[in-house]
């Protein structure tokens, strides 16, 4: 590995190191000097998180190679303040500009950037210098309004009191700040990435090129062998029991005997340094027995069809059926009739902060995990029974979540940095690139709808039904709780009479699906809405007219057989729309007259000028239902 020898000046300091050729200069910045504020999303020169001034010039320091930085004057968001916060970061904390707070350093220095080349700069010029800067939390509005802020304060137009925090007489109804912005905002807050402890080892991953194959083979003895190499693990080194989930465990801590989606992991490598680890990944040979492979979580429920797991022979993960009323009375009585297939997609978290972790066993023997688990609690149970260890032996310590949406639900890596640790004894990190988060973290289920609704003239819903298929992937994760909300939730916040949903998780070769914001209850949702929207362009009644007429009001009993009290929803639809300046249609009856006049549970008459009874949309033609 050649080195050379860099010089420059960073945060005002002259530094001098010998380092690998090879470094960027957001890696000497954080792994030589610990400059962990500069942070790397992407690796790419996209999201902007590792933004720093070169020179006095904004750049991206993930595509600086160091050697272009010989000499240079860097700047970092631990060197924008002294002892006292910018005008700029004391703005982000006073308009709570700051959420997760991974891409806040860079959003930091942007914003200072963008007000030292304008400092005139309106909102639209703002926006526009902040657009190499992504966040997945805020929506950027108030981000904005802090830039705006500190513009202002900067330029004398508002007072340098605005700055600072506003006497609160009560936490209720007050704008309270986030008693965490300010190590955010100057980049001190560590994240798991961030993590160095003495005699701390690296961690790579082998992954699986095939999504459905045999593993014959397995030989790391090359890999074992190399200098600088500490261990590898497969699942031969799991000392419990070798099976993880939310609802189901099956997964394993590493592939054993099968792999079943591509980037799956099969080995785990763990040396001194990053580079090592990485070759040391291509000398472990595996030798696999190529399998049929489903991608279609209908295929996979079809007679024949690859088994995934053989306590599931039809890749049913779970059913779930509700019922009530009549669906079959309730479509004879309808006046129109809507059949209509949805389908929705597969979606990427995106969050800033890409996987990563830290294990170690302190000197009591505690095995201790440090990463932004949204579930921490769960996963020190399953790590318990993995490592054979009783529950007071394994802690888990939940880092900073730099974003997480539901995405850091599921247990994924933990497992393997534990073991990692136990068998060096030495603390181990983990830190997932970009590429690898996208390719093998848990994605939002892609679900098929099939959906028939029938209504009468007068809007009122009389039946609906619903068949839902979510692609689970190859591993349970959060599935079953995914096609339980869904169900639960499926028809909407509407007063039907008569409801069948069966809803089905399916095993499949693709990439495991978990937990996202709203799981499993937009996709149902999404269908039922589309559907109501079609009824009222068919019928010719207002869409919100349409919903206001079949709300849940007091004494409304769900599908699930809840009975529901104070329920604000045709309030909430009311103010929506006068809210909106909704063109209103002229038997729009406000929620509180709706109950005075008509009673709990009952709806005003609704005669549109339309009469007619029709079925349209798509069929499904001779596909097998799942069942």
């Amino acid at each position: 590995m050649s080195e050379l020898t860099v010089e420059m000046k960073v945060n005002g300091r002259q530094v001098k190191k010998i380092v690998a050729a090879h470094m960027r200069l957001l890696d000497f910045l954080r792994e030589e000097l610990y400059l962990t504020g500069t942070k790397e999303g992407c690796g790419a020169g996209e999201c902007g998180t590792c933004s720093v001034f070169f020179n006095g010039v904004l750049m991206k320091s993930c595509l600086i190679p160091v050697a272009k930085a010989q000499g240079a004057d860097i700047v970092t968001i631990e060197g924008l303040a002294d002892k006292d916060l910018t005008p700029v970061q004391k703005a982000f904390h006073k308009t709570g500009a700051v959420q997760c707070g991974y891409c806040i350093p860079g959003m930091v220095m942007a914003s200072t950037a963008a007000l030292q080349e304008n400092p005139e700069a309106d909102a639209e010029e703002i926006r526009e210098r902040l657009g190499g800067n992504i966040c997945r939390c805020t929506g950027y509005q108030k981000i904005v309004e802090a830039v705006e802020l500190a513009r202002d304060v900067m330029n004398g137009k508002r007072d340098a009191g605005e700055l600072e925090e506003d006497p609160e007489e009560t936490f209720i109804g007050s704008n309270t700040r986030r008693i965490d912005a300010p190590s955010k905002v100057t980049g001190a807050l560590k994240y798991a990435g961030d993590m160095v402890l003495p005699g701390m080892l690296h961690m790579q991953v082998l992954r699986s090129p095939l999504p459905h194959a045999r593993i014959v083979s397995l030989d790391v003895s090359a890999a074992e062998a190399m200098p600088g190499v500490e261990a590898v693990i497969t699942s031969a080194d799991v000392p419990g029991v070798d099976g993880f989930g939310v609802f189901v465990n099956d997964q394993p801590v590493l592939a054993r005997d099968k792999v079943r989606f591509v980037g799956e992991p099969v080995a785990a490598v763990v040396a001194e340094d990053l580079l090592t680890a990485r070759k040391a990944l291509k000398a472990i040979k595996v030798d696999y027995e190529t399998l049929p492979a489903v991608f279609c979580p209908h295929a996979a429920n079809e007679e024949g069809a690859p088994v995934l797991h053989d306590y599931a022979p039809n890749n049913i993960v779970k059913h779930i059926p509700i019922r009530k009323g009549d669906v079959d009375k309730g479509f004879a009585e309808a006046d129109l009739i809507i059949e209509q297939e949805y389908q929705t997609q597969a979606v990427e978290h995106a969050y800033l902060e890409p996987e990563a972790g830290m294990a170690y066993v302190d000197p009591d023997g505690v095995v201790t995990v440090h990463s932004p688990s949204q579930n921490i609690t769960h996963h020190r149970h399953m790590l318990s029974r993995i490592l054979a260890l009783p529950i007071n032996k394994v802690r888990m310590v939940m880092s900073p979540v730099g974003g997480g949406f539901g995405g850091k639900e599921d247990m994924i890596y933990q497992g393997m940095l534990a073991i990692a640790a136990m068998k060096t004894k030495r603390p181990v990190r983990l830190v997932f690139t970009r590429e690898e988060s996208l390719c093998t973290s848990a994605k939002r289920h892609p679900v098929s709808i099939r959906y028939k609704m029938g209504v009468k003239n007068n809007g009122r819903i009389v039946a609906a039904e619903m068949h839902y298929v979510a692609d689970g992937g190859a591993y349970g994760l959060s599935t079953e709780g995914i096609v339980r909300k869904g169900a639960i939730l499926a028809a909407g916040p509407y007063d039907i009479p008569n409801v069948k949903i069966d809803t089905y998780g399916i095993y499949t070769n693709n990439t495991p699906s978990g937990a996202f914001r709203t799981f499993g209850s937009m996709q149902s949702q999404f269908a039922t809405e589309s559907t109501l929207d079609i009824c009222s362009e068919k019928l010719g009644i207002d869409p919100i007219e349409l919903r206001l007429i079949n709300a849940m009001t007091d004494g409304c009993e769900t599908h699930t057989q809840q009975k529901l009290e104070r329920v604000s929803l045709t309030q909430v639809l009311n103010a929506c729309a006068e809210g909106a300046a909704w063109e209103a249609g002229p038997s729009r009856v406000r929620g509180a007259e709706r109950q005075d006049l008509n009673g709990p549970g009952t709806r005003p008459p609704y005669t549109p000028g339309v009469t007619l009874r029709a079925e349209t949309g798509t069929k499904s033609g001779n596909k097998k239902e799942v069942a």
